[in-house]
């Protein structure tokens, strides 16, 4: 049952979601594992970020850790609680306590609504009463926790930057005090400039409220500075697990993502080794590593057997049969 003293808030074992499609109008179907056995765990008041190409599986391992959509298979653990196993009104209830941040502002609120309805909308949904005094009370202090003026409380989504929108439905999120925030690239729409605003009012969200973070995004380099460990995600599965934002990583797919990273100082560049080789399908996934297409040091074992992910120091998981170092 709930553990509110545990070490995880959430845990995530076994999870595969399978997406079914046909190839043209008339054709066969096919299936393809966008998440497929991830088995994750989500320390709480620690920031965990998950890493990875466009199409490896992150954004659907959001949804899934939240329920919003259901898994094929495995199950997701918030506090204690299998999320699988609650009925719809009992999954509505605990869903105070863990929200989401969408990657789009443009399309996450609503048009039509003003500020102050959008933000009054999670009590809404969850059947929680709230009178005028304490509705006006409590969206001027989300308005003013997220650094915006008490006066745009009845401007439009249209009336606001990117950055203000994305700031909106941070503040819509905390509306219902949660534990649990699952960032889905909340960044990645907008210009850097913003983007370091908007990480560092996560941060200071973090730190006063005793959040806890699921951080997604492609960019290793704002993983890594914004995160306390990191999981990297290749065609579905988890390929390595960083505990620290210092470790080295030893996968080949990581150490690529991060040599991919450019640093903003002409004094610190550095040669980029280009991936060869072609991205395996994710409706045809070969029997072994689905990276060994591309990785320099692989071989027949690579080829013929999937790695598993397995321990390589403390807190420190990779799957790959020949990892650097």
């Amino acid at each position: 049952m709930v553990d509110p003293a545990g070490d995880n808030i959430a845990t995530v074992r076994h999870l595969t979601r399978v997406f079914t499609s046909r190839r043209g109008m008339f054709g066969p179907k096919r299936t393809m594992r966008a998440v497929n056995d991830v088995s994750l765990d989500v320390p709480r008041g620690k920031v965990t970020g998950v890493v990875g190409e466009s199409g490896c599986g992150k954004s659907t391992l959001a949804r899934l850790v939240l329920r919003l959509i259901e898994a094929s298979a495995g199950k997701v653990l918030f506090e204690g609680v299998d999320l699988g196993t609650l009925p719809a009104a009992d999954l509505r209830k605990l869903r105070r306590r863990m929200q989401m941040v969408f990657q789009d502002p443009y399309s996450s609120i609503d048009p039509r609504y003003t500020i102050r309805r959008a933000l009054l909308e999670p009590y809404q949904v969850q059947g929680v009463t709230i009178d005028a005094a304490a509705a006006r009370l409590r969206i001027d202090e989300l308005i003013a926790m997220v650094g915006l003026s008490p006066r745009m409380a009845d401007s439009y989504p249209h009336q606001l930057s990117g950055g203000q929108r994305q700031r909106v439905g941070i503040a819509r999120a905390l509306a219902l005090n949660p534990s649990l925030l699952v960032l889905d690239e909340p960044t990645a729409s907008l210009d850097v400039s913003i983007q370091a605003q908007i990480i560092g009012l996560l941060e200071a969200l973090k730190n006063d409220l005793g959040l806890t973070y699921l951080f997604i995004s492609h960019d290793l380099s704002l993983i890594r500075y914004f995160c306390d460990r990191t999981v990297v995600m290749y065609l579905g599965r988890i390929v390595e697990v960083l505990p620290t934002s210092r470790t080295e990583p030893r996968h080949h797919y990581s150490r690529a993502l991060m040599d991919s990273n450019f640093e903003p100082d002409p004094n610190r560049r550095k040669v980029v080794n280009r991936l060869a080789g072609e991205i395996a399908s994710p409706f045809d996934l070969p029997p072994g590593c689905a990276f060994a297409a591309r990785c320099p040091a692989a071989t027949e074992l690579c080829r013929r057997e999937r790695p598993v992910l397995a321990q390589h120091g403390l807190g420190h998981q990779i799957a790959c049969h020949h990892p650097i170092g």
